[in-house]
């Protein structure tokens, strides 16, 4: 099959968005706002993250940017690690009225079902969604899409690494916009647009985004913080 060349790096981010737009349009509209209660919206994460994984699926060998070799860069997988550790650390900081969008709203509640083995394989699911699943999503949009497409429509004639100020500072802010924790969001954005430069290499940034998703998810689960998710 030929695709547009944006598809396969926009298709997935795509999937995963319209359920969360769909949540949050539900929850405006004072008619509807009770039908997605935070237990309808935990108990329908696997079904998000399901749709998500298999459109990336389908759509993953025309995606030839991630190289998973280039992790083997030991210098390289330091610098993605250590970044990926510090966002994780702005992210559990930064919950300051200053540094959200609103309120955080708890959408994920595990009370949702019984505890035990249920309980445990819905905590497993939405952990190595957010560890595994997202950053793969989110970086092929972002750092392999919407950074080159901004500098230049037949984005993937630029090589992986290839920015400028403004996609580097525009990217991060429209990044920050996509959370509720702006301030964590845009520092992370910029983080994750260092790793992209520094290292040319979607893979590492792919990493990076795993090590913050995987350290704020055990912080959930460990603290019970599952605001943040």
């Amino acid at each position: 099959m030929n695709f547009p060349k944006y598809l396969p790096r926009v298709a997935p981010f795509a999937v995963y968005m319209l359920f969360v737009a769909t949540s949050e349009i539900i929850a405006l509209i004072p008619a509807t706002s009770s039908l997605l209660s935070p237990e309808s919206q935990t108990l329908l994460y696997p079904v998000k993250i399901t749709c998500a994984l298999a459109t990336l699926f389908f759509f993953y060998r025309h995606c030839n940017e991630i190289r998973w070799r280039e992790l083997s860069q030991l210098r390289q997988s330091s610098l993605s690690i250590s970044l990926g550790i510090a966002v994780f650390g702005l992210w559990i900081y930064l919950t300051q009225p200053w540094a959200v969008l609103s309120i955080p709203q708890t959408s994920f509640t595990p009370q949702a079902v019984p505890e035990g083995v249920p309980r445990t394989a819905l905590i497993a699911v939405r952990l190595a969604g957010a560890a595994l699943v997202v950053p793969i999503i989110e970086e092929l949009f972002w750092r392999s899409f919407l950074i080159r497409y901004l500098q230049k429509a037949d984005f993937t004639s630029l090589p992986i690494g290839t920015i400028s100020p403004l996609t580097f500072f525009g990217t991060a802010l429209l990044f920050a916009l996509e959370h509720h924790s702006v301030a964590a969001g845009f520092l992370a954005g910029l983080a994750y647009n260092t790793i992209y430069w520094r290292t040319r290499s979607i893979a590492q940034c792919i990493l990076s985004h795993a090590v913050t998703n995987l350290l704020l998810g055990l912080y959930v689960i460990r603290y019970e913080q599952w605001w943040f998710w």
